[in-house]
């Protein structure tokens, strides 16, 4: 599954955060770890409060020292630093992980709170998944001090059409791995919920428009019980449960009643600047939770 993790930091303690999961991904799955800086043209001297790193061996120093910290959990960690000064942090970050280092997973953090985080996230993490076609692993730190990472409850919100869904292999090697629980969600809009096209269509058919959902959610649960039969003869804890409503709400506070530990999405990848954003949720429920969110990128 990940058998080789990049990890790219900017030298803040907040980018830092990134490290935990990283590291124990990596002892876990016997993977190693690639620490990677990208220098940054006309960065800033400072970022999140920390010194901005401005100088190509400076910036080794720093990853030098991340990866020593790890030696004593005897990983396979290397560290390299982009030395030529770009504009686009993104692009970089795109270009070293499809034709450079070709990670199974990247490992990134989630900036600051609110706007500013929807502004790091939309600028970097999100040109990241639409870019390529490796999974991305998102934390969302509240503080500068790291967390421990564990891995007891997997959480995977499905489409209502999810018979193949791409995550529902991550969410079975990575329960695997740390024998964990699976719990599966579907959630099937309501009429209120419902926007766009397909409330204009509710609005003037609502019989139709609600039969329609609860054809859905029937569907839902076919998928979901086979999904269940499947994971129970092959020995894993599994739970499942269907919920109606606005899906990012849903999924949100459903995460947070069961403990999730983890998060794990399938997106929409389609071209263009916007693509992350296209038909999917994923945005809406980053913006709403802090818990780790792993993204597994589904090609149009």
């Amino acid at each position: 599954m990940f058998k080789n993790i990049l990890v790219p930091l900017d030298g803040s303690k907040l980018a830092e955060s990134a490290i935990p999961p990283a590291v124990s991904l990596a002892q876990t799955l016997v993977a190693p770890i690639t620490l990677l800086h990208i220098m940054e043209k006309d960065a800033p001297q400072v970022v999140h409060n920390d010194y901005h790193l401005s100088r190509s061996d400076e910036a080794m120093t720093y990853l030098k020292n991340i990866a020593t910290k790890a030696v004593t959990n005897n990983l396979d960690i290397e560290t390299h630093v982009h030395t030529a000064e770009v504009k686009d942090v993104a692009a970089s970050i795109i270009t070293h992980a499809t034709e450079e280092f070709k990670p199974d997973l990247i490992v990134m953090c989630a900036h600051g709170q609110s706007g500013f985080r929807d502004l790091v996230f939309g600028n970097i993490a999100q040109q990241v998944i639409a870019g390529g076609h490796t999974p991305l692993l998102l934390i969302q730190p509240v503080s500068a001090t790291p967390h421990p990472f564990t891995l007891r409850r997997i959480f995977v919100p499905l489409d209502y059409e999810s018979i193949h869904d791409k995550s529902l292999f991550y969410a079975q090697e990575l329960a695997k791995a740390y024998q964990a629980e699976i719990y599966l969600l579907t959630v099937i809009p309501t009429l209120r919920t419902l926007s766009g096209e397909k409330a204009a269509i509710s609005n003037m058919l609502p019989v139709t428009a609600n039969a329609f959902l609860d054809i859905q959610e029937e569907t839902a649960k076919e998928h979901l019980q086979t999904h269940l039969d499947e994971f129970l003869l092959a020995g894993y804890n599994v739970n499942a449960e269907i919920g109606r409503g606005n899906p990012a709400d849903i999924i949100v506070s459903t995460a947070a009643r069961i403990k999730a530990d983890l998060i794990l999405l399938s997106t929409h990848r389609k071209s263009g600047i916007n693509a992350f954003w296209a038909r999917s949720v994923a945005p809406n429920v980053l913006r709403k939770t802090h818990i780790p969110m792993l993204f597994v990128p589904l090609k149009e």
